[in-house]
């Protein structure tokens, strides 16, 4: 009775077995210049890859299928004459709109008319979309942001050029585990064909948890990084020609900013330090500010200053437990500068030229 037996099991197991294998037979989808890129996003299935040859391409581009690797070939992705709503529509301002928007499902975004001037805050998330990357685009122009990464969970956003984009080069919000690494970020001023008058930052991490952002160029906005994810990692990034290299929020604890190069803020910064500096720590904890090169950072009122450390006005946030050292300041107006009123702000073994009110130089 075994042969009966073991041909009812193949019977009714290889179908189920031919399924899965289907299921898990991940595609390659080519797009060529004059196609839609999200035409074949929206063919495309969990785990694929699609392949985009170069050319421009005036789209908007959503992205909400999980582990999709989306790969430019010297792709240039530009505004659409007639732009979609989608989550990302008015994420940083009212008429805002991505370039690439990666998103979650059932995504719960704050009230527009609780927008504080930087972008809205994510609420809830029914279901993150997973493993998304994209790799390889030029996206420019946007009013709002050249990519933004919304209720993901591992995404990785690498080897991109952003440019001049109002809001923001790139966003990480209500996600987890996004890396954004190796991109290129810039503005082209108005007075030099660019769209737009203001760029406002460059990079901003404002997560759940776990965000790494790592080698990137950044240059030409109001702030490059701005950190608003506890224990985010911003390591290894060139931020040139900004007013605030890096900006770690109030309340946000354990951030680590290692060996950056941050140089050269430009004519016009405001004269107060915190909106003049390599790193401002405001009302932020445990920030570790270690083996980073600041320089030149400058301005009209000699207050330009390398790190700030400061309680923040607004939040009434108190800076406690920051440690910066074994950073390298050079042609600063000040090196470090610490106002705040917390305990365990430490500042020490850093090689300074400009005289320094918190000591902790040689």
């Amino acid at each position: 009775m075994l042969l009966p037996t073991l041909l009812l099991y193949l019977l009714t197991t290889l179908p189920h077995l031919s399924t899965a294998r289907q299921h898990n037979r991940h595609r390659t989808i080519h797009v060529s210049s004059g196609s839609s890129i999200q035409a074949a996003i929206n063919r495309s299935h969990r785990g694929d890859t699609i392949i985009v040859s170069a050319g421009t391409y005036a789209e908007q581009i959503t992205i909400t299928t999980p582990f999709l690797t989306l790969i430019g070939h010297n792709a240039i992705i530009l505004p659409p004459s007639t732009y979609i709503t989608n989550t990302c529509t008015n994420l940083a301002g009212p008429g805002t709109q991505a370039g690439i928007c990666i998103s979650g499902s059932d995504v719960t975004l704050q009230p527009l008319s609780e927008f504080n001037g930087e972008h809205l805050k994510v609420l809830t998330v029914g279901r993150h979309v997973e493993g998304v990357t994209v790799t390889g685009f030029t996206v420019k122009n946007f009013p709002g942001l050249n990519i933004a990464i919304v209720g993901a969970k591992r995404a990785h956003v690498h080897d991109n050029t952003l440019s001049s984009s109002s809001q923001y080069g790139a966003l990480t919000v209500g996600s987890e585990g996004t890396v954004v690494a190796y991109n290129s970020v810039s503005s082209v001023g108005k007075a030099n064909g660019g769209p737009f008058g203001f760029y406002f930052i460059g990079i901003c991490m404002d997560d759940m948890s776990d965000v790494e952002v790592v080698h990137n160029d950044v240059g030409g906005y109001f702030i490059g990084l701005c950190v608003q994810t506890s224990r985010a990692l911003v390591v290894q990034n060139v931020v040139h020609d900004v007013c605030v290299g890096a900006f770690v929020d109030p309340g946000i604890k354990g951030a680590r900013v290692e060996y950056n190069i941050f140089s050269n803020t430009p004519a016009g910064c405001p004269t107060t330090p915190q909106f003049s500096s390599g790193v401002t720590i405001s009302g932020a904890k445990r920030t570790l500010v270690k083996g980073n090169r600041i320089l030149n950072i400058r301005n009209s009122a000699g207050k330009g200053t390398g790190v700030v450390i400061m309680d923040d006005a607004d939040t009434k946030d108190v800076a406690e437990g920051n440690l910066v050292e074994g950073n390298w300041f050079v042609g600063d107006d000040q090196d470090v500068l610490v106002t705040a009123t917390g305990k365990g702000n430490v500042v020490r073994r850093n090689r300074c030229q400009a005289p320094s009110s918190a000591g902790g130089c040689h």
